[in-house]
């Protein structure tokens, strides 16, 4: 899947092979005649980017408003199209349950984002909630709303397949190659990286938490954040499988958490969210959680799920680009020869074949019908110059 030769002229680079890289590879490789190179600095499906860490969740009914559901059932279609492709299994269609107090914020976007669309779901009372789903403590106060599209996605492996579909369809992708410096001419633009200079006539950055490295222009946009995730194990696995389980969120007097049924056969993933100062760049992450957070968060853990064990059995750190009002960017830069993704915000992964195939259009056709005006630079700028 790799090249150790230069590839002097192509006409698409994307740079940065990870959640929509690899789906913007996979969707350009649909384009009959088009040459095609993906440039990643680590290997295939590495551990040091946004998408790693077992499972992601997929849901149809957007907390975060409505303006994202056509993207949302797009995504899920292309997931399955990837699947059908592949032969491999990405996205697990265990439906998405949302817990937490009547008339929280999230429930009730939530609750919006259904009706406008007419999504498939199911209401839950607190007696329902108890009865369906015994795994959580739940309240008099509580409600549950199981968005029946919603489920589970496997991030390496869709990564992974993405990229290999794509380079079965013709993409080149050179691995452990870092991107020195974009310069764009009347012609083209000139990636130089660590293993020689690559020419091509349109430039995709989907760098992740690096881009502010190739386009400095999006600084003032861009942040980084961490997050962790944290990995419990229940005392009865048994209730904590994918047939009893969906995945979670769990909101409870202030405190968010998401998760999903077990994978590996003793625990299940528990993220009550730890909160870090943002940082300017990856290589900043902290290196560890601290005794302090992870006692902080087995604590939040057996509070919403009483059966697990509240010392994690492994936990991870991660890093996103986010953005000041957690909207993507995803544009055409300067003339229009380099576009980007960007800001996802950890709330990227559940869109990527959706976004990718926005970038395959920005890059071949200068629009995409998929692109919303708050998701450009423009749309930014303004809310920025709004909020001063």
């Amino acid at each position: 899947m790799s090249s150790d030769s230069t590839v002097t002229d192509v006409d698409v680079a994307v740079i940065g092979v990870g959640t929509m890289g690899s789906m913007a590879l996979w969707r350009l490789s649909r384009r009959p005649g088009l040459r095609v190179l993906g440039i990643e600095q680590y290997g295939p499906a590495h551990t040091h980017g946004s998408f790693s860490g077992e499972s992601r969740l997929y849901r149809a009914a957007a907390k975060e408003g409505q303006l994202y559901i056509p993207a949302l059932l797009e995504a899920r279609r292309l997931w399955q199209e990837l699947e059908a492709e592949s032969g491999r299994s990405i996205l697990l269609p265990v439906g998405a349950l949302s817990v937490g107090p009547a008339g929280h914020q999230d429930l009730e976007s939530t609750l919006r984002s259904i009706r406008a669309y007419d999504l498939p779901h199911r209401l839950l009372d607190a007696d329902g909630l108890r009865a369906e789903f015994p795994q959580f403590a739940v309240r008099a106060e509580d409600i549950g709303i199981l968005d029946e599209l919603g489920g589970g996605l496997r991030p390496e492996v869709a990564v992974m397949t993405a990229t290999e579909q794509a380079v079965a369809a013709g993409a080149e992708v050179r691995y452990h190659t870092e991107v020195l410096s974009l310069a764009e001419d009347a012609d083209g633009v000139t990636v130089t990286t660590s293993a020689g200079t690559v020419r091509a006539a349109r430039v995709v950055v989907t760098a992740g938490s690096w881009t502010t490295r190739v386009l400095p222009e999006l600084h003032s946009l861009l942040h980084v954040e961490a997050y962790a995730l944290t990995w419990f194990m229940p005392r009865h696995i048994d209730r904590f499988t994918p047939d009893r389980l969906p995945v979670f969120m769990r909101d409870l007097d202030g405190v968010h958490a998401f998760g999903a049924p077990s994978l590996d056969g003793y625990s299940i993933k528990m993220c009550p969210k730890i909160d870090w100062d943002p940082i300017d760049h990856p290589s900043q992450l902290p290196a560890r959680i601290t005794p302090e957070q992870l006692a902080w968060a087995g604590e939040q853990a057996q509070r919403m799920m009483p059966d697990l064990v509240p010392d994690p059995v492994r936990w991870s750190i991660h890093h996103d680009s986010v953005t000041p009002d957690h909207v993507p960017v995803i544009d055409r830069v300067g003339t229009g020869r380099i576009v980007v993704a960007a800001g996802m915000s950890g709330n990227g992964f559940k869109f990527a074949p959706a976004y990718g195939a926005v970038l395959a259009d920005l890059a071949t056709e200068g629009a995409s019908p998929w692109q919303h005006p708050m998701f450009t630079l423009a749309g930014h700028l303004d809310r920025a110059g709004a909020a001063v």
